[in-house]
Order: structure tokens, then sequence, then C-alpha cells
């Protein structure tokens, strides 16, 4: 541990991981240490509820030192273990995140830079297979004679040079660039980093398949004040159960005298890339962490004993062979459908050349109905200059949605109308991006203060969620059937990108749109209402986030089918969600 970063007071043990660098590293090092440094057992909380230990984990960090100290022993100390104990897990969550992090940036980084340098010099070179014929035949005509003389006037110098490039900026060459620009960041920069969280984190695999993996990160962390640029094979480090196919020629060295020799930087670069693969599918977990935990501790307590009954509630055989192969033939039945419809589909296009060979006509747009303006102007008419405050408020007084935010304390001093004024001042502060300082300067009963102190007592993500379902329940409860329809039990979902400044863990590059930012996931029903929002990476699969919102979004609407773009298709299990065309449905 570095010995110039400062012990860490209580208001930097609750603040979130910054942007991924040295500095982030060794400040969520040093709040782990502190925390465990505290020294609570294991098992301290595996008998209370993990709801109970949230509450109290959201009061601990929602109270400033000073009142933290007023507190009677039992319950000072209760909440501070409470908070260490979880805290704990979300830093090893968000260690693993920035070893991911880095990993992936060391690559991603050097494939951008050396594509920078290749793009300029790169055309595509047309008709490849009848230049290797009029090369071919050339060359056997004339065996002796002179390429210039020969080869040049069949196919020109300058043809033949594009092909090269070509060639090496999409084989083995473009490769091996590619692991030269790694190569060096990763010994210049992120090698300070990556030792640190090996050293600091403990990785398990439940598969004995992955265990040179695990193996050979012992041994890194054993060698990792070795300065060698090449050690020898016979050190222990994993070599024939781990290495495949061209790393080995990039790993394996021969010296002077012909003996095998273990490239090192190149070997912890391979490790690390594996790591990293193995640890974004849990087939490699941490110990310590939730969100990498243990796959076994999220399967039932009795999946053993009734493990039976639990494929038969999922309707899925027990024998892998058997799941395998009805994946199999059911997208072996949906690419023969796809073979025998496709050419005939009037609004589909295929090309001859580029990357996108099937084009799809876009979809023409609607006629506007006949009454929407009409509706529109008498909207306007009885409503003229609606705020939304005034909007949010009158939900409330129809629903009584701010009725589900608690204390996270023991009990209440507010009283009721004045909390729920406060709670709907919050709400629009955040929902709107106004900020709690500008609503509070239009306010004359609550200051700054006071609602930043109902944002931290009583503002939780449970409760929120909680709110939206009533909200939701409610707008499905007041639709007249001989307007709006009878109930709906359709969805889709998609994701938007909104940016975010790079101090958030969670802020990424996004490939497509371009940017730094975050996505948020929305799961809305046939009649646009929002039954489920979540935010999420940029990179992170749409497919998990589609799948969490149809099981957990606690409103009334039962979902059976849920429509998703190409991102939240690519679904590989098929139960209890089955792929169909563009829509991934419900089946039980």
């Amino acid at each position: 541990m570095s010995p110039h970063v400062p012990l860490l007071g209580w208001t930097h043990l609750r603040a979130d991981p910054g942007r991924v660098g040295l500095e982030t590293v060794l400040k969520e090092l040093e709040k782990l240490r502190c925390i465990e440094d505290v020294g609570l057992p294991e098992d301290l909380f595996t008998r209370l509820s993990l709801k109970r230990l949230r509450t109290y984990r959201l009061r601990a960090a929602a109270e400033p030192p000073r009142e933290l100290r007023q507190h009677p022993e039992p319950t000072r100390y209760t909440l501070l273990a409470a908070f260490c104990w979880q805290r704990r897990q979300e830093i090893i969550d968000g260690l693993v995140e920035l070893l991911i992090e880095i990993i992936h940036r060391i690559t991603t980084r050097a494939e951008r830079k050396v594509i920078k340098e290749l793009v300029q010099d790169l055309r595509t070179v047309q008709g490849k297979t009848t230049l290797l014929y009029r090369l071919a035949e050339a060359a056997i005509d004339h065996p002796e004679g002179i390429v210039r003389e020969v080869l040049f006037p069949v196919v020109s110098e300058d043809k033949l040079g594009e092909r090269v490039r070509e060639y090496r900026a999409s084989g083995p060459a473009y490769r091996r660039q590619i692991h030269t620009v790694v190569r060096g960041s990763y010994r210049h920069h992120y090698r300070r980093m990556v030792p640190l969280l090996l050293e600091a984190l403990e990785f398990r695999s439940n598969n004995a398949q992955h265990r040179p993996v695990i193996e050979a990160i012992d041994w890194l962390r054993q060698h990792q004040d070795d300065r060698q640029r090449f050690v020898s094979i016979d050190t222990g480090a994993p070599i024939e159960s781990l290495v495949r196919g061209v790393w080995r020629e990039l790993i394996l060295e021969k010296d002077l005298q012909g003996n095998e020799r273990v490239n090192r930087i190149n070997y912890e670069i391979y490790v690390l890339q594996q790591l990293r693969e193995k640890l974004r599918c849990k087939e490699i977990w941490v110990v310590g962490s939730d969100r990498y935990r243990n796959p076994d501790d999220d399967l039932p307590l009795d999946f053993e004993e009734k493990r039976a009954s639990y494929y038969q509630a999922l309707e899925q055989p027990e024998d892998a062979q058997r799941f395998i192969a009805s994946v199999q033939q059911r997208m072996q039945e949906e690419l023969e459908l796809l073979n025998k419809t496709l050419p005939k589909n009037p609004h589909v296009r295929l090309r001859d050349q580029g990357k996108k060979r099937i084009v799809l006509s876009p979809l023409s747009a609607q006629p506007e109905p006949r009454h929407l303006a009409e509706l529109k102007a008498e909207l306007m008419r009885r409503w003229p200059m609606t705020r939304l405050l005034d909007v949010l408020k009158e939900t409330d007084l129809r629903v009584g949605f701010t009725e589900l935010f608690k204390s996270l304390a023991s009990r209440e001093h507010l009283d009721r109308s004045t909390l729920q004024r406060r709670l709907l001042l919050c709400l629009f502060g955040l929902g709107t991006n106004t900020g709690l300082k500008r609503v509070a300067a239009g306010d004359q009963d609550a200051d700054y203060k006071d609602l930043l102190y109902v944002r931290r007592r009583f503002l939780t993500r449970a409760a929120l969620r909680e709110a939206i379902a009533r909200v939701a329940n409610a707008i499905f409860a007041v639709r007249r059937p001989d307007l709006w329809g009878e109930g709906t039990s359709t969805c889709a979902s998609d994701s938007k990108k909104f940016g975010a400044w790079d101090q958030n863990l969670m802020t990424e590059w996004h490939i497509r749109y371009g940017g730094r930012g975050v996505m948020v996931y929305w799961h809305v029903e046939r009649k646009s209402v929002c039954i489920y929002s979540q935010l999420k990476r940029c990179s992170s699969s749409e497919v998990a986030a589609m799948i969490e919102g149809v099981l957990r979004h606690c409103t009334d609407m039962e979902v059976q089918r849920n429509y998703v773009d190409s991102h939240g298709q690519k679904a590989k299990s098929p139960s209890p969600f089955a792929t169909c065309s563009d829509s991934i449905y419900c089946r039980g």
C-alpha cells in the first residue's frame, strides 16, 4: 500500500469510485484496508434479512458523524457494523470493476491507435481472385523470369501494394501491431495498478477447467517484484494447460541456445485478458464481493433436494445435451424460415457489397388522428401554462405515492403535510435535474438543508420503485376500456444514452453514438406507460436489462410479450423467454 495516501474519513468512505486511474485505485484500496482493520466477522449478519441490513446501512450513510455519536452504543455500533459490512462488499465490487475496465482499456485504446494509423493507408482491393489467377498464370508461363518484367505488367506494383496493406490491416500483422501497442501501454502505465488489485482481491472458481487461470494469478502475485524480462519455463507458470492458439508464439520464445522461455509481459497480458472474460461470466468469482460473488449462492438453499421440481417449473430438461439440442433445433428452424421468407419480403433488400448486406426499408409515418389537434387545443384552453410540479402534486393527491417514503431512522418528527411538501420538492428537483438548491430558492417554507435532510433520510431506491409502481397501477385502473381497450400484456424496451462526467465509474465511451455517458433502459407498455427503468453501462448487455425489467417491474401488468431491438434479441437461453422474430415473449 502506498504510504503517501492519507487515512480516509467517514465522508470518503461513503464516496463512490472516480475515473479509472492510479489515484482511484489507491483510494479504493485504502478504503478497503480501513474497513478490514475493523475486523468484522464474515458471518456477522448472515441471519439478518438483507432488507433490514440495507436499511441499517442506508441510515448510517445518511447521518453525519455528529449524529452517529449521539446514539446509544448498541445502536451506534450496529449501524456502523452494518455500514462497514455492506460497504466492504461494494468496495470490492468497485475494485473488480476497475480491474475489468483497466484490462479492457489496454486493448481498446491500442486498437483505436492502430486503426487510426492504418485507416488513411487502407483501400479495399476489389477482384482479389482475378488478381491471384493472373499472377499464378504469369508465374507458370515464365518460371525463370524477373518479377518486374513478368508480374508487374500483369498486376501493377501499386495494386500489389494495396493488397499488402489490406492484409496487414486485417491479418496476423495487424494483430501483432496491436499487441505491440498493448504491450507498451501496459508496461509503462497500467502495470503499476494491476498488481495492487490482484494482491487485494481473492479469486476462486467452482470449475476445475478454469483452475489454470487461478494458478496463473497466484504465480503473478508471487513474482510481482521480479523485473526479469524473460523467465524460465520451469518456474511453475501454467503454460500447457492455459495458453492456446497464436498466443503461444508471443509468450514462448527461444534464447540463443534454442531453449524455450516465457516472455513475462506477454504472459501477464494474456492472463489478465482471460481473467476479465471469466469474471464477466462468473466462471471466476471474488471472495467478499456481492456482484461477483459465488454463483452457487444465487441458487435456492434447497436446490439440490428439489432440483427436478425447479427444472420442471422452468420447463427445461436436466440433461445439458438435450437442452443444447433443443436450442440448436429451434435456431435451425428459425434460420430455415428466414431463408424462405427473406427473398420474398418487399421491405427487405439484399446487397452484394458492404458490411450491411441486409437493408430494411424504413417504416412509413402513420397519419395523425383527426381529433388529436382538437384535443390539444382543448387541453390548452382548460389548463394553460400548467407546471410540471402541479401535475406531480395532483398525482400525489389522487394516488398518495409519498406515503411510501419512510424514514431510515427509528422515528419521524415532521408532520405529514410538511414532509409531503418537501418530498414533492425533492422529487421534482431531482427528477427534472433542476437541483435542490434552485428548488429551495423558490420556496419560502423549506431551505436547502431541509430538502437535503429529506433526500438523505427518505429517498431510497426501493421506495422510489414502489412509488413508480403505484402510479403505474393507478393509470391502469383509471383507464376506460371503451377508450383505451382491454388491459395490455405487451411492452417494449430500449435504452437511451445520457452524457455523464468521467468521474462516474459507470461512464463509458459509446461506440455507436459517440461521447461518454451512461444508458437508461426503459420498459414501456403499449399505451406509453413506463413500468420499469434502470441505469446501465454503455457496453453492458441489454438482454440482462430486458429480463430484469420483465421480472421485477412490480406493477399489476402481466407481461406476456416484450418487444426489443437487435441488441436485446441476443438471448442465448430460451427459458423462461424465447426469441421469435424481433420479439421476446414470456412463457410463464
